[in-house]
């Protein structure tokens, strides 16, 4: 099976796209990466939108997209352009077109570039129950043509570029039929798109593939890119995971979908999509991108390997299981403690613990690691019992072996001291390493600790365990990665950027995190959650599904949303999609089990994953309403 995808399976190379332009920038090409984010403004409000495209500009965004809902919406995009040019801004501004083409048309004339969506800009999903006969399906097509011509003619007169952005879950009912609402879909609606474009010779064009689970973006770019390759296509993309949420949440859930691309080489722009002020979005574009060019010259890999597994799709690689490690386990977290001077009872319930009198044992959260690593530092005498610990096997002050760490396999093999649990072995993807696996092969009780000293962590990490699958050695592999930064917001872009490919992809086992700052500690094992359910490998608490708003909104959604986290965050394993509009709602919480969408002016309707339960109710009720939803449907639990 063909799974060429990018320039280079084993290290880092942008891939070669062609340069959009872009007014007085560029996007693709040998451009960097841009950064853009999205005004929440009304676009009929000049002097408020004008004041946050500067408040965007000024954060470091090279472009800024504003929602277009109507021709007068789209007219007044000269005032706000007019305004900016007063003021000494010449970054191009980008239109954002739903529903409209009437819309899309009037913008080309103005502004730079325009965003259009291949879901909903002639044939729209209006009902997924229809079939499509072969001729249903060519009228339809024959209907794009004929309007996206017309807007590829005024872009072409007036030097207007074009994003072609399909959102999974806003896909036509047309693409829905034939190939259900899936990351296929959303590439077959680009597309065709795109072929139209190219029969009009005309390439003034950025792509993007946005989703908000991350696995369906990933998975969608990476089948898009297929396909341009087969089509001798190289438009740049424009990467983002849509409704990403707010806080470490949203940060950790963007880092993980745009860094797996951009690790690969893929991606021209991106938007981090927060649930927050839209400048509060660039610093951490910036974030991404700065970490991802270190890897720019970064060390060649000695093994190279080619990818025999399907980067098109999920599935879990195949380790055996030990304890509660690799098999079809979830994967685990490991607490990394063996920095402090003395590990003392309050430590261990810092990390969520709870101790049971009674039974005289440790019980967890679902946020407590599932190991602790403790190294050779000393643990203050308390009872252990319910605690994994591991050890350094030279440790011999403690009668406890239960679970043994190794700095190297040769320290393993040549020791006489072993567990009879699991011995935890710390290997790199270096030849010796690899050559050493083979003696240890049929092993029923190890687990590999894998670091890596590469600029480009990920890849070399892939290629290693790539090496494994090929081997046929099925050890569980757990990840590891030492932070020295003091800001967490910091380690948690880069431990996301680091680990999200490993987790996408299936491949490895666990996380295990190190800070140089102790206090940081209890972050990084909930960075190591949110690592597992950003990447959809692990659950372990409420998942939301918020848009980052826009002029469309017709509510305060950071206010909302606060409240509606509130009252429902411990419940674990909900998804509760926050939707500012009906354009994306729906669809992006394609996979969500409750929404909570607005509709209008003070208006809410209430979802039941896809299906209206309660529409156009009063904004003022819609919380409890939402909460009461979730009572009658049995997912409610109490504090």
């Amino acid at each position: 099976m063909n799974f060429k995808y990018c320039t280079d399976f084993n290290s880092f190379k942008r891939f070669p796209t062609r340069k959009v332009k872009v007014g007085n920038s560029s996007i693709g090409g040998k451009a960097p990466i841009r950064i853009q984010s999205m005004t929440n403004t009304d676009t009929l409000d000049t002097e408020k939108s004008t004041e946050q495209c500067i408040k965007i500009f000024d954060t470091g965004a090279d472009f800024v997209r504003l929602t277009v809902q109507t021709p007068k919406h789209a007219d007044n995009l000269a005032n706000i352009k007019k305004a900016l040019k007063e003021k000494g801004y010449k970054q191009s501004l980008i239109a954002d077109v739903h529903f409209n083409p009437k819309v899309a048309e009037v913008s080309a004339k103005i502004i730079e570039k325009v965003r259009i969506n291949p879901g909903n800009f002639v044939d729209i999903n209006k009902t997924r129950q229809k079939t499509y006969t072969d001729e249903d399906y060519q009228t339809e097509l024959d209907k794009i043509r004929k309007r996206f011509v017309h807007l590829i003619n005024i872009c072409k007169e007036n030097g207007t570029a074009l994003r072609i952005g399909a959102n999974h879950g806003s896909l036509s009912s047309r693409i829905v039929d034939k190939y259900g609402d899936t990351p296929e879909g959303m590439v077959a609606s680009v597309m065709e798109f795109l072929r139209i474009a190219r029969d009009k010779n005309f390439h003034e064009i950025v792509i993007s593939l946005k989703s908000s689970n991350t696995r369906v973006m990933v998975f969608a770019y990476r089948l898009l890119m297929k396909q341009m390759i087969a089509e001798n296509m190289n438009y740049p993309l424009h990467l983002g995971v849509t409704e990403a949420g707010d806080g470490e949440d949203g940060r950790i859930k963007s880092a993980v979908g745009i860094g797996t691309l951009l690790a690969d080489g893929l991606g021209d722009t991106i938007r981090v999509s927060l649930t927050e002020n839209p400048e509060k979005e660039i610093p951490v574009a910036q974030k991404i991108i700065n970490y991802i060019n270190t890897r720019t010259n970064h060390k060649v890999n000695t093994n190279q390997i080619d990818c025999k597994k399907s980067p098109f799709e999920y599935s879990k690689r195949t380790s055996i299981e030990i304890e509660s490690i690799g098999g079809k386990n979830v994967p685990v977290v490991i607490a990394d403690l063996s920095n402090f001077k003395q590990i003392t009872r309050q430590d261990i319930i810092n990390f969520g613990f709870s101790y049971n009198h009674q039974k005289k044992k440790w019980n967890p959260s679902d946020l407590s690691p599932d190991f602790i690593y403790t190294g050779n530092t000393d643990i203050e005498d308390f009872e252990l019992s319910g605690l994994k610990i591991i050890y350094n096997y030279q440790n011999n002050s403690t009668n406890r072996q239960d679970y043994l760490f190794f700095n190297d396999i040769n320290s393993f093999l040549s020791t006489g001291i072993k567990s009879d649990k699991i011995n935890f072995i710390s290997v790199t993807n270096k030849i010796t390493d690899f050559k050493n696996l083979k003696q240890i092969k049929g092993s029923k009780n190890i687990v590999l600790v894998l670091s890596s000293d590469n600029d480009n962590q990920p890849v070399d990490k892939r290629t290693f365990i790539h090496q494994l699958i090929n081997s046929g050695i099925n050890i569980p592999v757990i990840s590891f990665n030492k932070y020295n930064d003091e800001d967490i917001e910091d380690i948690q872009i880069k431990a996301a950027l680091d680990n999200g490919l490993l987790f996408i992809d299936g491949l490895i086992d666990g996380l295990m995190l190190q800070t140089t700052y102790t206090r940081l500690s209890v972050e990084l094992v909930k960075t190591s959650f949110g690592i597992l359910q950003a990447s959809r490998s692990r659950v372990t608490k409420t998942e939301y599904i918020s848009c980052p708003s826009c002029g469309r909104t017709l509510f305060d959604i950071q206010e909302v949303t606060k409240e509606i986290k509130k009252h429902t965050a411990h419940l674990k394993g909900v998804k509760i999609g926050i939707m500012g509009c009906i354009v994306n709602g729906p669809g992006e919480m394609a996979d969500a089990d409750y929404g909570y969408v607005g509709t209008g002016i003070g208006k809410v309707s209430l979802y039941k994953g896809q299906n209206v339960v309660k529409k156009n109710i009063s904004s003022k009720n819609a919380v409890e309403e939402l909460i009461s939803l979730i009572k009658d449907d049995g997912n409610w639990l109490d504090k």
